[in-house]
């Protein structure tokens, strides 16, 4: 039983825009802080950026602060990243998570509790 569904990744040149958005069950959002992640070819999965339950806390990796931002519609069940100025070096694979608390976000390795199944993003430069 797929749990987070992501949608909205592409092909873009470095520079633009895209958001992807995940849209979760009832049950799963509201209980959970969410985040995203990405894996590129050859490199480990990283942490890219979450929000608290409520919506009050975010955080960022460093290398997309002041380019991403993420917020979440607890109305809709779904949480958005939007990325602005985009790099070649953010190609990956983004995941959507969810966890219990948001700082579990960043532990090594997270500790989430769901996972969707992952959508590209490909930035050509």
């Amino acid at each position: 039983q797929v749990q987070l569904v992501e949608s909205g990744g592409g092909l873009v040149q470095a520079g633009g825009s895209l958001r992807l958005s995940c849209a979760a069950s009832g049950s799963i959002f509201s209980r959970n802080a969410m985040g995203w992640f990405r894996q590129a070819p050859g490199k480990e999965r990283e942490f890219v950026t979450a929000v608290s339950r409520g919506g009050g806390s975010t955080y960022y990796a460093d290398s997309v602060k002041g380019r991403f931002t993420i917020s979440r519609d607890n109305a809709k069940n779904t949480v958005y990243l939007q990325m602005n100025s985009l790099k070649p070096e953010d190609t990956a694979v983004y995941y959507c998570a969810a966890a219990g608390l948001i700082g579990y976000m960043t532990e090594t390795p997270p500790r989430t509790n769901y996972w969707g199944q992952g959508t590209q993003v490909t930035v050509s430069s």
